[in-house]
């Protein structure tokens, strides 16, 4: 048992962090390697691997370094996490834009760069990164006069969208604008730039479907599922409507063997069919809990930068599981993109990682003194940022 009175490093965080927050997001880690043991060894055995608890085994390898990462970020303060953030970010856009050069092309898009054994997809680090350096030139903005932090948090999303265009990948360059769109209009920007550059989103999207034939194929393949191949989307969506309330029983289920991203994009309609419709809402629940908490965290916070890293972050994290899990239910058109903390993915089980470890060290509980450090000195950077009035002016 740990006493409030202990002074220790561990004792001040298990008594300032957020434990409900950390036990859902545990929760969801833990079903992660269950549901993948559920779901990939069919898998393993159709492309031939030897070892058919293949990904199961790398899942739960991948599982032990994103806890330690998690946990490991969370004792961090919020300016250390503004300074890990920076530090990623600029790994991680080396990274994408080494992508372009040598990274492994996959279904015609370079995604990946190979060390070794371990693929690692770079966007995935970013996306957090970014949404945090984004909110600090939000909030720097907001308060300092001299410092253009919305031009600059636009000169971020424009070379991160770029780069993931050149990819490409449409469906993080969706995600990232997504969310940095919401941090814009938590701002407090005026409606005619929130207006503006929803426009500019819409025209984006328009031209990606007019010069990249794969999202024209795949617009087109959801609107009218006559156009093309919807053979994966088509078996997902059956798992639901014969999975019933309680499904067909663990090792039951015959959606994972006959399509081929049953443990990584489809993973939610493979638990759907072996454990029921109700499972699939207590882990709805899960994610919406998540939500919830971070966005009331961030509705209390007083700290500019906090309160919008915490919103993106917690945004991020429930638009990513929004998107997987409306793809599976053919309410959106396929985006590739993984359900967190349960489908199969490295890079994604660590960026998650990333992302969470940050969001549980900004949602903290801090001494009061630490606020009011802040609100001194906001003051005095407001007042550095006025103009000077001349000597003897008022004579």
């Amino acid at each position: 048992m740990i006493s409030r009175a202990e002074r220790t490093v561990f004792g001040e965080w298990w008594w300032t962090i957020d434990r409900a927050l950390l036990a859902a997001v545990g929760a969801l880690m833990l079903l992660g390697v269950v549901l993948s043991l559920a779901a990939s060894p069919p898998v393993a055995e159709r492309i031939g691997l030897d070892d058919m608890f293949h990904f199961v085994n790398r899942q739960a390898m991948f599982l032990a370094p994103a806890v330690v990462l998690m946990i490991g970020i969370s004792f961090l303060s919020p300016r250390q996490v503004r300074r890990l953030a920076w530090v990623g970010f600029v790994v991680g856009l080396a990274m994408l834009a080494a992508t372009l050069l040598i990274g492994m092309e996959i279904k015609g898009s370079r995604r990946w760069l190979q060390f070794g054994p371990i693929g690692v997809q770079p966007s995935e680090f970013v996306k957090p990164t970014f949404i945090v350096l984004s909110a600090w030139l939000f909030a720097e903005g907001a308060e300092r006069r001299d410092m253009p932090g919305h031009l600059l948090a636009m000169a971020l999303l424009a070379l991160v969208a770029g780069l993931l265009v050149l990819q490409p990948d449409l469906g993080q360059t969706v995600l990232a604008t997504a969310v940095w769109g919401a941090l814009f209009f938590l701002a407090g920007l005026p409606w005619i730039w929130v207006v503006g550059l929803g426009g500019a989103g819409v025209f984006g999207l328009l031209t990606a479907y007019q010069f990249l034939p794969h999202v024209a194929k795949r617009i087109d393949r959801f609107m009218n599922p006559e156009t093309g191949d919807t053979f994966q989307i088509d078996r997902a969506t059956e798992a639901f409507t014969s999975a019933g309330w309680f499904g067909k029983g663990p090792g039951e289920g015959t959606v994972k063997r006959i399509i081929p991203d049953g443990h990584t994009d489809f993973i939610f309609s493979v638990t759907a069919e072996e454990f029921g419709i109700l499972f699939c809402i207590v882990i709805v629940s899960l994610y919406a809990f998540i939500v919830l908490r971070g966005l009331s965290h961030a509705k209390r916070e007083q700290d500019g930068f906090v309160r919008l890293a915490i919103a993106g972050l917690t945004m991020l994290f429930g638009l990513q599981s929004a998107i997987n899990m409306a793809v599976n239910l053919h309410l959106m058109p396929a985006k590739g993109m993984t359900l967190p903390f349960i489908s199969y993915g490295g890079s994604s089980m660590l960026a998650l990682a990333l992302n969470m470890g940050m969001l549980l060290a900004l949602t903290r509980r801090r001494p009061r003194t630490d606020t009011l450090a802040n609100e001194i000195a906001r003051h005095r950077r407001r007042q550095a940022a006025r103009p000077q009035t001349p000597a003897g002016a008022h004579a």
